[in-house]
């Protein structure tokens, strides 16, 4: 990804949804254009029209981080955006971001044993590790009854986002399509502004971007998010709906990998369909096991 360019829209789409009123400023003048005026964001930051012209232009390589923490407040960037907006100036000064070589081990490293052994202890939540490339790569025995929809018969562990864009199924999955959607994107585009030269997230971008009007259309607003903690609903074919709390947790022995776990508040209606779902899982696997046997000892 062309790093000048993100920096560009990214400051930019951030300027536009401000107003003079929102950062104390009086509206003077007509406005061609929503949001505040270049001059605006550099008296708010301190900084000189040239430089926060040139800044905005996408030549952000240099930037210290006074400069940058200005630009933060001026903006009225929250935690994650401020977060971008430095790991995108770490990018144009040719910083690496500490451990991504060894997201080329995800795949192995979701298969460690003592990982899994870990995710299958979690009995009565759905349990899963995923990439920054949304790559779905390992689950608990409760979590493959839950993404059954994704997975499908072949077993094979899905694409998240391209799950979400590209497969109808995904609108009844998530009753919330919207904020689902607006929440793997903000994700996504976090994780470009983490590590730019991640090639198989690029691929993702474009083929996503190609085969979806309503990614490319998020994707150009340039809102960046962590998935961190908070409650989905979701519409499951065999338990009906179900409520759940989420927590993303980072996998410190491998970076760029999470585990995230969802739960039922005990006593919910969504714990009792859970609790229902794991049964079925488990007669699904022990009735798959069974007819095994049947077959191989014909």
């Amino acid at each position: 990804m062309n790093n000048r360019s993100e920096v560009r829209d990214f400051l930019t789409t951030r300027r536009a949804r401000l107003t003079p009123k929102q950062v104390g400023l009086p509206l003077t003048g007509s406005r061609r254009v929503p949001g505040l005026r270049r001059s605006e964001v550099a008296a708010l930051a301190g900084l000189s029209v040239e430089y926060y012209a040139r800044l905005e232009r996408g030549q952000i390589a240099g930037a210290s981080s006074g400069v940058l923490e200005a630009l933060a407040r001026a903006l009225q960037l929250d935690e994650t955006e401020r977060a971008h907006l430095f790991d995108l100036a770490r990018a144009a000064d040719g910083i690496p971001t500490s451990g991504r070589p060894r997201r080329r081990t995800a795949t192995k490293a979701a298969a460690r044993l003592s990982l899994r052994w870990a995710m299958e202890a979690i009995t009565d939540g759905v349990a899963f590790v995923r990439d920054p490339q949304q790559n779905l790569l390992a689950t608990n025995a409760l979590g493959r009854a839950f993404y059954a929809p994704l997975i499908g018969d072949g077993g094979r562990l899905p694409n998240l986002a391209r799950f979400q864009f590209l497969d109808p199924a995904a609108r009844d999955f998530y009753p919330d399509w919207e904020r689902f959607a607006e929440m793997c994107v903000g994700v996504m585009r976090a994780e470009a502004g983490r590590d730019p030269h991640d090639c198989g997230l690029q691929d993702l971008v474009g083929e996503l971007s190609t085969r979806s009007e309503d990614f490319r259309r998020l994707w150009a607003d340039h809102n960046v998010r962590t998935h961190g903690a908070g409650t989905k609903r979701f519409h499951h074919p065999v338990v009906g709906e179900l409520t759940l709390a989420y927590e993303e947790l980072a996998i410190t022995a491998e970076p760029g990998l999470v585990l995230l776990v969802y739960t039922a508040e005990p006593g919910s209606p969504s714990a009792e369909r859970l609790r229902l779902l794991a049964s079925w899982e488990a007669t699904a696997a022990t009735t798959t096991g069974t007819a095994v046997r049947d077959t191989e000892g014909t």
